[in-house]
């Protein structure tokens, strides 16, 4: 399979939405996790993370100014013992409490579908970082319309058992900028990922496009002993 490059990536498209990147760096020591989101509308483009217990969460920069919370304020990254969940939603709680009940990543989704803001329908996309015994696997969901028919929804996952180190899988909500969004479309696009939590995080920030970008959380996680770094980079500050 072809590994894109994600500088590139991020580069030629003005506006990808949310997006998800997990893998494991060159050494093979560590499992690296990014989410990014970005925004159009002065309410989306109106948050920051904060940090919540393990995970994180979105907050209005200014509350004042924060019309509708619905689809914008929820926690995108929660920590269930060896496992890291991050989501573009509120999905991060179904999958937290469906897996605290012994149901797989999958079967956890199987209650959600992709959000209701016709005529986007922007996908539901989901990964989960799973570390136990010095191993490593992560799994990416993404629940979408039919070809912007609210009718159907359409569930894909895509798991990776032993990645190979260097490598991660990025997907993203929407193709590009457009009225309405035009959703994600394949399987999770390869792409490398940096020994650097710093070189991450900074590419990923730069690239991403400087009107529309919003935050960025990056963590990496030593696959050994299950101790982790974390940057979070917001453009409100």
């Amino acid at each position: 399979m072809k590994i894109f490059d994600l500088a590139e990536e991020l580069k030629s498209n003005s506006y990808p939405g949310r997006g998800i990147v997990i893998g494991k760096t060159p050494d093979g020591l560590k499992a690296g996790a990014a989410y990014f989101i970005m925004g159009r509308s002065e309410n989306s483009r109106n948050r920051v993370f904060v940090k919540d217990g393990e995970g994180i969460r979105t907050q209005a920069f200014e509350p004042s100014k924060m019309t509708d919370p619905s689809l914008v304020i929820y926690a995108p990254v929660r920590v269930l013992g060896n496992k890291t969940i991050v989501t573009n939603g509120d999905q991060t709680d179904t999958i937290y409490e469906g897996m605290d009940k012994q149901l797989t990543f999958e079967q956890s989704l199987r209650s959600r579908e992709f959000e209701p803001d016709g005529p986007n329908y922007t996908p539901r996309i989901s990964g989960i970082l799973h570390i136990e015994n010095g191993k490593f696997n992560y799994a990416m969901s993404i629940l979408k319309s039919a070809d912007g028919n609210p009718a159907s929804c359409n569930r894909f996952t895509f798991a990776y058992e032993n990645p190979m180190a260097g490598e991660g899988h990025f997907i993203h909500t929407y193709i590009g900028d457009g009225n309405p969004l035009p959703s994600f479309e394949g399987e999770p696009k390869k792409v490398n990922i940096p020994d650097s939590i710093e070189e991450f995080t900074n590419l990923l920030w730069e690239n991403l496009n400087e009107e529309n970008k919003v935050s960025l959380f990056v963590r990496y996680v030593d696959i050994a002993t299950g101790t982790y770094e974390t940057r979070i980079v917001n453009k409100n500050h």
